[in-house]
C-alpha cells in the first residue's frame, strides 16, 4: 500500500512546491492538491462535511490554481506521483485541460494522476454554466474529450457538452494518465467509475470500507474491467490496525492531510508521519 500527502493548498503558509519536495524526501508515494476555482458567497448547495451552507475550512476561498501548483512542484521533486484530490474538469474548457494536464504529465516525466469530482458546490458549478443535475454527464463528456486528445493522432469528438473535429493536438501524456473520481461511496458512483474512470478516493465521511470496497468491485466486475480498481483512502491519524486492515482489504494507498500551520511545522509534522509510518527515504 503506498502513501500521500494531501495539501489543501492556499495563499498562506507551506508552499506546493516546498510540501512536495519535503514529501518525497520522506518517501511519501504522491503529492495531491484540491481545486475550488472560486465559492460563491450566496449558496444553496450544502457542504457534505458540514450539513448546511457553512464552510470548515476558509481555505476553500483560498485554493490556488492545482494544475500550477502541481508545476512548480514538478521542478523541484523527481519520483513522487502529482495528483489532485480532487480537481474539477467540469469547470474548465476541456480541451484546454487536456493540454494542461498533458504538458505537466510530458514535463514531470509521466507523474500526474487525475483525481477528479463531480463537484458538491452546485453553485460554483453553475457560474461555470453546469446545468443542475448534470454534473456526471458533463464530466463524463469532458474525460472522453481529454482521453481522445490525449491518445489519437487525429482527435475529435461529438458531444451533447463539448464538441469538435478532427484536431492536432500535443504534446501527448508520457502514458495512460490514470483518472480517480473522489465522491461518496455509493453504487451509483461506483457504477458509474467502473464504466468511466480507473478508481475511487474515498471522502472524510466514508469511514467503513469493507462494504464499499466489495460494492465497487462487484460493480468493476459487472462492468467488464480487468484487473482492480484503484483505491485511495483518506486518511485522519496514522491507526496501524486501520491501515493494515486497509491494506488486506486492497486499498491502493492512503493519503494525509496537512495541517494548516506555518511552513517549518508543516515540514517537521512530515517528518513525523514519516517516521509513525515507517518509510523509507
Amino acid at each position: 500500500m503506498r502513501h500521500g500527502i494531501v495539501l489543501f493548498t492556499s495563499d498562506r503558509g507551506i508552499t506546493p512546491a516546498d510540501a512536495a519536495r519535503a514529501a518525497e524526501a520522506a518517501g511519501f508515494d504522491s503529492f495531491s492538491v484540491p481545486e475550488h476555482t472560486h465559492i460563491p458567497v450566496h449558496r444553496t448547495a450544502t457542504h457534505p462535511g458540514t450539513g448546511d451552507e457553512s464552510l470548515p475550512d476558509d481555505r476553500y476561498l483560498r485554493t490556488l490554481d492545482p494544475w500550477v501548483a502541481l508545476a512548480t512542484a514538478a521542478s523541484v521533486t523527481e519520483r513522487i506521483r502529482l495528483s489532485t484530490a480532487v480537481a474539477l474538469p467540469a469547470e474548465h474548457d476541456p480541451i484546454t485541460l487536456a493540454k494542461t494536464v498533458a504538458s505537466l504529465d510530458h514535463l514531470s516525466g509521466g507523474r500526474v494522476t487525475l483525481g477528479a469530482g463531480f463537484g458538491w458546490n452546485t453553485d460554483e458549478l453553475a457560474d461555470h454554466g453546469v446545468p443542475p443535475g448534470r454534473r456526471r454527464t458533463v464530466l463524463r463528456e469532458y474525460l472522453a474529450a481529454m482521453r481522445t486528445l490525449w491518445t489519437e493522432d487525429e482527435a475529435s469528438y461529438d458531444g451533447e457538452f463539448v464538441r469538435f473535429g478532427p484536431s492536432w493536438a500535443w504534446p501527448k501524456p508520457t502514458g495512460r494518465i490514470p483518472v480517480l473520481i473522489g465522491a461518496g461511496g455509493t453504487e451509483n458512483t461506483f457504477s458509474w467509475i467502473a464504466r468511466h474512470a480507473d478508481g475511487w478516493i474515498t471522502t472524510p465521511t466514508d469511514r467503513e470500507l469493507d462494504e464499499k470496497v466489495r460494492l465497487l468491485r462487484k460493480a468493476w466486475d459487472e462492468a467488464g474491467r480487468e484487473g482492480e480498481p484503484e483505491i485511495v483512502a483518506l486518511a485522519g491519524k496514522p491507526d496501524r490496525e486501520v491501515l493494515a486492515h486497509w491494506a488486506e482489504l486492497g486499498v491502493s494507498e492512503v493519503v494525509f492531510g496537512l495541517p494548516d500551520r506555518s511552513a517549518d511545522e508543516v515540514t517537521a509534522w512530515i517528518g513525523r508521519l514519516a517516521g509513525k509510518l515507517g518509510l523509507v527515504s
